[in-house]
């Protein structure tokens, strides 16, 4: 959903409309948007500075004023909730680092509430929020899969370490998965599609798990690569639980 105009987005600021992005005429003089742009700081809203182009194609009615703000209808759970047990189950959770194409972020949305995930942790900056394409690609998914926000990727991993997660990276240099112990709790960190996983983020990990390459191209596509990775955890612990 866009909102366009300088007032229509302070008033969404101030209500309950959940903003994904503000995009500001960047050649605007600064004291035009220096109150909307200090909300959107205190709010922990990203802010991009645009060129007009960028404002006319995203515009519905012509009528931006240099300001429009991407918003969301989706509700995103409390981080508490996706770390909800189910059935007393290891826990299983996928959390991003990049993803920017919300094809890839719905998809992998399908694949968690597919394989019966936990939940999704994303981060709030520099990282696709869950928008109308994304809810569309899911197929429903999105319906039933608790999904968060988190403010920072590797305080996250922190926090995850703390509890007694094991939070792995997928990586392409990382330990062959299929050698790898799945079967307890497990957070999987899926980065971007072109960076993959921040090298701090990876190394903040427990560990990184790559899955075997036997092609000429190096890498597979982020969700096609979550669901492989997240049914592996799937098969290790039903083969656990008949031992």
């Amino acid at each position: 959903m866009i909102i366009e105009g300088r007032n229509a987005v302070m008033e969404a600021l101030k209500g309950e409309v959940t903003i994904e992005k503000v995009l500001v005429l960047k050649d605007a003089p600064k004291q035009n948007n220096f109150m909307l742009v200090k909300l959107c700081r205190e709010r922990k809203i990203t802010v991009q500075f645009v060129e007009k182009q960028a404002l006319d194609r995203l515009s519905m009615a012509g009528k931006h004023q240099g300001v429009l703000a991407v918003a969301t209808e989706f509700t995103y759970a409390e981080e508490d909730e996706v770390l909800e047990r189910k059935d007393g189950k290891p826990l299983l959770l996928i959390l991003l680092d990049g993803i920017e194409d919300p094809h890839n972020l719905g998809a992998i949305i399908r694949v968690a509430e597919c394989a019966g995930a936990n939940g999704i942790l994303l981060p709030r900056r520099r990282c696709c929020p869950v928008t109308d394409t994304a809810v569309k690609v899911s197929c429903g998914a999105s319906g039933y899969v608790k999904i968060a926000k988190v403010n920072n990727v590797n305080d996250t991993i922190r926090n995850l370490k703390e509890q007694g997660i094991t939070v792995l990276a997928a990586d392409m240099d990382g330990d062959d998965i299929y050698k790898t112990d799945l079967t307890g709790d497990v957070a999987i960190v899926i980065g971007g599609e072109g960076a993959g996983v921040h090298a701090l983020t990876a190394k903040l990990c427990d560990g990184k798990i790559a899955l075997p390459q036997f092609g000429r191209i190096n890498s597979l596509n982020a969700s096609v690569a979550t669901g492989i990775v997240v049914y592996e955890c799937i098969r290790q612990r039903e083969n656990y639980g008949r031992k």
